[in-house]
């Protein structure tokens, strides 16, 4: 047999993994993977049951099923003044991640160039290398973690196919401006740069903030696709479900790979979805759940010797830890998870190069006991 070579050569275990293995191993509070600890809507678990027993148990269609994306394309309108049709627009995938991969391969070949802003979220740059294609990084502007789009510009090539957005962001919680907009636009203007935007956090936003969604600029959305996630919105992300927007013809390409690889998602949570959709208040009230959560935990952690940084969505804060230690992020994380019972991640796992700015990131949508646990080990870090 002929000597295997990798197609991601530089790739191991997920930082998710290696941290939430030593959280289990050390019977720590996990700070640190984007999940929550606390029930998600019964309502939504009951919906499922009631689709189950009525027989919605075979495949929906490949695209999603109907009545679903029906309703994504009136919330669509009333959201963002969109006109998104339901049957060429909206496909319903297996999670985000699935979603960004399949869009990322529809587009991408070998020799292309993709502009990805980091810290990233960590499928991006694996993804678009085992599409053949190159990353090109461009830093965030710490500690706000703005895009330069001086530096952008820079970086734009005749070999560039794609520039990845993440708004709200992972890690950081940052978020994208309408001046963030109007550079984007001017960028790829009347050039074939194609957009993948990842929105899967669209609700949570904080403090009256506007969710700069791609949606909401028709003339960017012929260029792009939009990802989006339940999982993350309706606190579920084991049931892997999520969606994806984009131009009729883009999406016509994307559903070419789509229903040989997937095909069909969960057709009962579909059918779930659909109704509890109908209730607006469910999704446009969890950014200020969340925020009071963020809020919380803010002020719990002002008794620690963490330095917060600002976050706008998501459900995640980062924190500076120079008060307490020049170790490297790394090293403090899995410190503090071994002697402190506290699992949280090192942002420089975010950053192909290992870029250490001293951050570690919280996930702060957990129950109000676990975040008071939590800083009850913090506050004994010396």
């Amino acid at each position: 047999m002929s000597t295997f070579i990798s197609k991601l050569p530089d790739t191991g275990t997920s930082i998710f993994t290696v941290m939430s293995a030593l959280a289990s191993e050390h019977n720590a509070v996990n700070l640190g993977q984007g999940f929550p600890d606390f029930p998600m809507n019964q309502e939504l678990i009951g919906l499922v049951e009631k689709a189950m027993k009525a027989g919605f148990n075979q495949y929906a269609p490949m695209q999603g099923y109907t009545p679903l994306r029906n309703i994504l394309s009136e919330k669509i309108a009333s959201l963002y003044s969109t006109a998104v049709d339901p049957d060429s627009q909206i496909t319903i995938t297996p999670g985000g991640t699935y979603a960004i991969y399949t869009a990322l391969t529809t587009i991408l070949r070998p020799g292309d160039e993709v502009i990805i802003f980091e810290p990233a979220y960590d499928s991006y740059i694996p993804n678009v290398v085992a599409n053949g294609a190159t990353p090109v990084l461009v830093n965030l502007q710490f500690p706000e973690y703005k895009i330069d789009w001086d530096e952008v510009e820079k970086k734009i090539t005749s070999k560039t196919k794609m520039i990845m957005l993440n708004t709200p962001h992972n890690p950081t919680g940052a978020i994208i401006s309408d001046n963030d907009i109007q550079r984007l636009r001017k960028i790829v203007s009347n050039t074939g740069i194609y957009i993948l935007s990842d929105e899967v956090y669209e609700h949570l936003i904080f403090d009256n903030s506007k969710h700069c969604s791609i949606l909401r600029y028709p003339d960017l959305l012929e260029r792009s696709f939009v990802c989006f996630s339940f999982g993350k919105v309706y606190h579920c992300t084991g049931w892997k479900l999520g969606y994806i927007v984009s131009s009729p013809l883009l999406m016509k390409e994307f559903r070419k790979l789509h229903q040989f690889n997937c095909f069909s998602c969960h057709t009962p949570s579909q059918v779930a979805l659909a109704q509890f959709l109908e209730n607006t208040e469910a999704y446009t009230s969890l950014g200020t759940f969340l925020q009071k959560k963020r809020d919380y935990f803010i002020n719990l952690m002002s008794s620690t010797r963490f330095d917060l940084l600002d976050s706008k969505g998501s459900y995640f804060i980062c924190a500076r830890y120079e008060r307490i230690s020049d170790e490297s992020d790394k090293d403090f994380a899995v410190r503090i998870t071994k002697e402190y019972g506290v699992a949280t991640i090192p942002v420089s796992a975010f950053y192909r190069s290992g870029t250490d700015n001293k951050v570690i990131r919280f996930c702060f949508a957990k129950k109000e006991e676990t975040l008071e646990q939590a800083i009850e080990r913090l506050n004994k870090i010396n």
